[in-house]
């Protein structure tokens, strides 16, 4: 491929967030990795891995939906990249709002992410010579609307951090990364992928304590730690951690399970579902909770929006910007609510 060809084909869709999702995934059968058109695609997601360097669970997302369009396709009798146009392509966007495809019908920002997806393919197959044209060219997906994130308040914040116990080493554990994820903006990936070397605990004279984070595509980025996050971080290194890496084999991961390997997604996940419950909060926390938080807390006391941008990791301040509608929303019930002419 030419350079020219390799830089038009890093021009992507921004009109959908592709990040790990939930989707049910249906029964598909045959597999699509099976069919005539599904082998066409293992090339197309080696590229988004290999030669774009995206994150491993964007490229499952990657698959996920287009494994789902391979076995569409096959049921329309279509096997060859060449055969597919615009029709085809209608219908599938079609198909997965209203799950006629025998699939989970998907929302508007769902679907918008699959579209995303096939579009991309069918880009990589015209330039790597696989099919003749790009039928996808005047395929647009829907528009997904704007999904304000869910903030939880500074005081219910404080009662998670202030529920855990650090009478044991994983309850040192557990304080710090609750307080780390909270002090960072961190997405809970970024926290369990850390080692030891990545914290840089010992204040340099021009500046906070930091961490060095590794984001989507292992973007890099140094982001500051507060000096709650400090304390806790400090306990557990020096208390907890020595005691869980004792039970393993050796590790520079930074948080440790009970047998002193690398703490899964999903078990930090439970110490904050866990931290929640026993503070009372009755709304679902996750920690992508705490990085809506993390955002609004900061805009909220006036952070720029662009400091912002960069402590979360976001390619675009379009992202970003998101939360500036949720401290706008907060504004005016404040203004609605304490104003003595807000009102009639």
């Amino acid at each position: 491929m030419s350079q020219a060809e390799t830089m038009k084909l890093s021009i992507i869709d921004t009109t959908a967030v592709l990040e790990p999702i939930k989707d049910p995934v249906p029964e598909l059968t045959p597999d699509p990795a099976q069919l005539p058109i599904g082998k066409h695609l293992a090339g197309y997601l080696q590229h988004l891995a290999v030669e774009r360097g995206m994150a491993k669970n964007t490229v499952s997302a990657y698959r996920r939906d287009l494994y789902r369009y391979a076995a569409f396709l096959g049921a329309q009798s279509v096997h060859e990249p060449a055969q597919v146009n615009l029709g085809n392509l209608t219908a599938f966007a079609q198909a997965v709002r209203d799950g006629a495809d025998g699939g989970a019908p998907l929302s508007a920002r769902s679907a918008a992410r699959t579209i995303v997806a096939v579009r991309g393919l069918h880009k990589f197959w015209e330039l790597e010579g696989i099919a003749p044209t790009n039928p996808a060219v005047d395929l647009h997906p829907p528009s997904p609307g704007r999904r304000l994130p869910k903030a939880i308040s500074v005081a219910d914040v404080s009662a998670i951090l202030d529920s855990v116990s650090t009478e044991t080493s994983a309850g040192l554990r557990d304080k710090a990364i609750l307080e780390f994820l909270y002090s960072t903006g961190a997405r809970i990936s970024e926290a369990v992928g850390l080692d030891v070397d990545d914290l840089h605990l010992e204040r340099p004279a021009s500046g906070p304590a930091v961490v060095r984070l590794f984001g989507k595509g292992s973007k890099e980025r140094i982001v500051p730690l507060g000096s709650y996050a400090i304390n806790a971080l400090n306990a557990y290194l020096v208390r907890g951690r020595p005691e869980l890496v004792a039970k393993g084999k050796g590790t520079a991961a930074l948080f440790l399970n009970q047998r002193g390997g690398r703490l899964s997604r999903q078990s930090a996940w439970s110490v904050l579902t866990k931290a929640a419950e026993r503070a009372g909060i009755e709304q679902d926390v996750s920690p992508h909770t705490l990085r809506h938080s993390f955002a609004t807390h900061l805009l909220e006391g006036g952070a720029d929006v662009r400091v912002v941008q960069e402590l979360l990791g976001h390619a675009s301040v379009t992202t970003t910007q998101v939360y500036t509608l949720v401290t706008a929303d907060t504004l005016r019930e404040i203004y609605a609510a304490a104003h003595p002419r807000a009102h009639h």
